[in-house]
């Protein structure tokens, strides 16, 4: 048995999200000025606006972190058909994306509040697939 056969959907989940975080991740990495820019001028009106670099530098961190923990998770149902690194990858991703909620919510970014909702949805559902 292969391991999209005997875990697809924990697998499938694992891998949108570390595209999405890992990506995520990179690309504050490679353009950290850019996006440093951005998120200040997203957050100038907000309670957040003097703590942008530290907040985006914890979210980056979190970011990276979550997604190693969730290729590793891959790595380990795939040899041992064990779940708590991607579990826990995938937690540590759900409370990465309660942090941006509250920070888009401050910043009165409703429709970017909305659309973080859809890859919340994906990653609950990815927490309680993993930890059954």
């Amino acid at each position: 048995m292969t391991l999209l056969q005997n875990y697809p959907t924990e697998l499938l989940i694992l891998l949108f999200l570390i595209v999405t975080f890992l990506q995520s991740g990179i690309d504050k990495i490679i353009d950290w000025s850019g996006n440093l820019s951005f998120i200040k001028s997203h957050f100038q009106n907000s309670p957040l606006k003097n703590s942008v670099p530290f907040l985006l530098g914890t979210i980056l961190v979190l970011e990276l972190v979550a997604s190693i923990l969730m290729i590793y998770g891959i790595y380990q149902l795939a040899t041992e058909g064990i779940k708590e690194a991607a579990l826990l990858g995938t937690e540590l991703a759900a409370i990465t994306l309660i942090f941006l909620l509250i920070g888009q919510r401050l910043a009165k970014d409703y429709a970017g509040a909305m659309t973080l909702a859809v890859y919340f949805i994906t990653t609950v559902f990815g927490v309680y697939i993993l930890s059954h």
